[in-house]
């Protein structure tokens, strides 16, 4: 496994990658909000393993809790919001023929990022 990154909103660590795939394990802090972004190289799925999540795809809101899987398509805009008080980890998988973390359009950040 690769190093912890840290993010705004928690971090992610690489758990494992391959030609066409990445594996990553997230932290969402409480309250942590990631952009509303999209990708045009990558495809993704969220499994949610520890607390639930507020997923945004294509202006569309599911709330999803332990043990459940949404998949983002390639293009699609999307975002991940924690909304409790308690942590969210989720593993992440990536596929696509070009995964690079610069694959982002952003359109909303409350990081400042755009």
């Amino acid at each position: 496994m690769k190093s912890i990154v840290e993010k705004p909103w928690g971090s992610y660590q690489v758990i494992e990658e391959g030609t066409n795939y990445s594996l990553k394990k997230i932290i969402v802090n409480s309250g942590g909000k990631l952009s509303l972004q999209k990708h045009q190289h990558r495809s993704e799925h969220w499994i949610i393993a520890e607390g639930e999540a507020e997923v945004t795809i294509n202006n569309e809101i599911t709330i999803l809790k332990e043990n459940s899987t949404i998949f983002i398509p390639q293009g699609a805009k999307h975002r991940l919001v924690n909304n409790t008080s308690s942590k969210l980890t989720l593993i992440e998988l990536w596929y696509g023929n070009i995964l690079d973390e610069n694959d982002i359009e952003r359109f909303e950040d409350i990081y400042k990022r755009i």
